[in-house]
């Protein structure tokens, strides 16, 4: 009840920062991945949820603190005169420490260890100021086209690159940040660390996992710009303006969803294997 209460506060403090975060979450592919945190990180902790065995004091103390900057910084960024970005971009930090505060006082510390990676995965919700947007967009522009342009060579197709510009005989390809694929990157990302966190034990294996996610992102980004490449010099140059292009980033999104599912198959394997000689002796 105590939580619940806690939580109603929190929305009506934040609400403003909350319709803003979401709003832009709908119409900016740059911050679609947040719309997924909030159920993620719920079903995390209910799926681990133990009944917390009992309220210490210090507990209590810890989470009143926090509580209270959470509250501190949602006054002080009321008045200050940062970029507009920049300020929702902190008053979502506040407003995760806000629930972690809550947390840890309602549930105490042996529930907030057992939760740490769910309230974590709520700093997701934070969305990425411009300055941090913009790096990111470039960083995925240049893997992308190196990623494509090793394509092209795979498959024996003569190219050139000169920044993000790819020569292939009949056409030159420019990857624009509106190829960068951004959100599907994004959400591959989530996902990947949503699923090893449900489905895998280990801590190496949950790290191997995402940072398989980062390349494989890149790499998907290349398929689909190689894939449109080859569509408009063999088959029908209206590829490059028609449907697929516009829409077929949902095919390349599955094929590397697919390709996490793999690699969490033989990860999990490796435990299952690992674990069984430890079952079998203690049986």
């Amino acid at each position: 009840m105590i939580f619940s209460a806690l939580g109603a506060i929190c929305i009506a403090i934040w609400w403003r920062p909350l319709a803003s975060v979401f709003a832009l979450a709908w119409r900016d592919e740059h911050y679609t991945h947040i719309l997924l945190i909030l159920p993620m990180s719920a079903a995390l902790i209910f799926m681990d949820w133990k009944p917390p065995a009992g309220w210490s004091g210090f507990s209590a103390t810890a989470g009143a603190a926090v509580l209270l900057i959470a509250l501190l910084a949602r006054a002080g960024l009321a008045s200050t005169g940062l970029p507009a970005d920049v300020r929702l971009s902190l008053n979502m930090l506040a407003f995760v420490t806000w629930w972690v505060g809550a947390f840890i006082l309602c549930f105490g510390r042996g529930a907030f260890r057992r939760a740490l990676f769910p309230l974590c995965f709520l700093l997701w919700m934070v969305p990425f100021p411009q300055f941090v947007v913009d790096p990111l967009v470039s960083l995925l522009q240049q893997g992308s086209t190196a990623s494509a342009h090793l394509f092209f060579a795979a498959f024996g197709i003569p190219v050139e690159q000169t920044g993000t510009l790819l020569d292939i005989p009949g056409l030159t390809l420019e990857v624009a940040p509106e190829c960068s694929s951004i959100r599907s990157s994004m959400l591959l990302l989530v996902t990947t660390m949503f699923v090893a966190q449900w489905l895998l034990l280990s801590f190496w294996r949950k790290a191997v996992m995402v940072a398989a996610a980062i390349p494989l992102t890149v790499l998907k980004n290349g398929l689909r710009i190689f894939s449109l490449g080859v569509l408009a010099t063999k088959v029908d140059p209206g590829f490059l303006t028609g449907r697929f292009h516009r829409k077929g980033g949902i095919i390349f999104f599955l094929i590397a969803l697919v390709g996490i599912f793999l690699l969490l198959w033989i990860l999990r394997r490796g435990e299952n294997q690992t674990t069984s000689p430890a079952a079998q002796a203690t049986n």
